[in-house]
């Protein structure tokens, strides 16, 4: 199993985001697009929450861009 690499800026950007509670969209390679927070990442997904604090599992391979608010 890989390990999260805290030195890439790209990590340390979303781990800003999940201590600040920053709200992102975050759109995927098949056109969706959710809009909340990301509470937590690992090297293979990232745990997400909308408004209506619906939980959704991301794949980090599934994601096109993440947009900050």
């Amino acid at each position: 199993m890989s390990e999260l690499d805290v030195n890439l800026p790209s990590t340390r950007q979303i781990q800003g985001s999940i201590k600040d509670k920053i709200e992102v969209s975050v759109k995927l390679l098949t056109g969706d697009v959710f809009v909340g927070r990301i509470v937590w990442q690992d090297p293979n997904c990232l745990f997400f929450t909308d408004a209506n604090e619906r939980k959704t599992l991301i794949s980090r391979h599934s994601i096109a861009y993440i947009q900050y608010q």
